[in-house]
């Protein structure tokens, strides 16, 4: 009797759930678009830190990135709002449910043009909320034109040449407050992947510059936006490693090679040395290194800032700590009499 061929059970992580229970839609963004690498290791890293899909929240814009949610983590709760507003309706929906884990995906238009006021405000407000920029320089949806990330120099399929300074957002999330700033490559997976597991345990906001090259209009020679100059000129910080708290913390680096990190569930970020000794806690050398590099015609990858003891901005709101969405209109609705005495006190 021939035996019976049977599958190999699938893989579950620590809450029991395979990888299937992460994903999201069939993509319908270009093959070979850097968005879809950067979702690939979105459905990874939160399958691997054992992420209940259904507390997280997917926020997004307006843009090609903005579809991005929907290709990712299909059993979460999800808000596409208008052009640029995204940080508007992420601080909404986690005053309302603090228990929430918030991933806000945006692009270099929605964030650095439309959304750059808006931007501005959930970077000074230390929101928990993984900010995720897919940059690839151009406006993908509108044929291409320069976006305002897009660097000095910079060539056009049409051989039209950008002459104006970039924003660079991850210098400017570092001044305004943010306490988790990082930049990265789409094909650079182990780098990213690393970097989306330790956003996942960091407790405010999480500035992800990821360069995402579009493979329609911005992937030629003269573009700095392009897997070819990515490959050529990135310039990284560390290797990075991360090892979440219900792994075993085991440091195998001679003292002085690795710089081990504490995250705010316990789970340690390591850094280890490669051509810059790189203290991520102090802002003004993540700023001239960025600065350094950026002269260079570099484009600087890895955990650029980490502050992991400033409150964020529920904690100086003094947020209940039961989710307001969970609260009876009776805690919520302040009596008739609260009412009358306020418009005593007016007269």
């Amino acid at each position: 009797m021939s035996a019976v061929a049977t599958s190999p059970p699938k893989k579950t992580n620590r809450i029991g759930l395979d990888l299937v229970g992460y994903k999201g839609l069939r993509t319908t963004l270009c093959a070979g678009c850097g968005h879809n690498a950067i979702s690939e290791r979105i459905i990874e890293a939160f399958f691997e830190m054992g992420v209940a899909p259904w507390h997280v929240i997917k926020l997004s814009g307006i843009g090609c990135s903005s579809k991005s949610p929907a290709y990712f983590l299909s059993m979460s709760h999800g808000f596409n709002a208008v052009h640029g507003r995204m940080p508007s309706v992420a601080t909404g929906a986690m005053l309302a449910n603090k228990d929430l884990l918030a991933v806000g995906v945006s692009g270099d238009g929605d964030t650095a043009s439309i959304g750059i006021g808006q931007f501005v405000h959930l970077m000074r407000r230390n929101l928990p909320i993984i900010y995720i920029i897919e940059n690839n320089g151009c406006y993908g949806l509108t044929k291409g034109q320069f976006s305002a990330t897009a660097d000095i120099g910079s060539r056009l399929k049409t051989g039209v040449i950008n002459e104006l300074p970039p924003i660079d957002t991850c210098a400017l999330a570092i001044q305004l407050g943010a306490t988790f700033v990082a930049r990265s490559f789409s094909g650079d997976k182990k780098q990213l992947s690393a970097l989306l597991r330790a956003a996942i345990s960091h407790r405010g906001t999480v500035l992800l510059d990821i360069i995402s090259p579009c493979v329609t209009f911005n992937d030629h020679e003269g573009s700095t936006k392009s897997y070819g100059y990515m490959k050529d000129h990135e310039e990284p910080l560390h290797d990075i490693d991360f090892v979440p708290y219900f792994q075993a913390i085991e440091l195998e680096m001679a003292p002085g090679e690795a710089r081990d990190v504490t995250m705010h569930d316990g789970s340690h970020l390591r850094l280890r040395k490669l051509a810059e000794d790189h203290d991520p806690s102090n802002k003004m050398e993540a700023l001239r290194l960025l600065e350094e590099t950026n002269s260079r015609g570099e484009v600087l990858t890895g955990l650029l800032y980490l502050e992991t003891n400033r409150p964020d901005f529920l904690q100086l709101l003094h947020v209940t700590d039961e989710p307001l969405a969970t609260l009876p209109e009776s805690r919520v609705r302040p009596p008739e009499s609260a009412l009358l005495e306020i418009m005593e006190e007016l007269r």
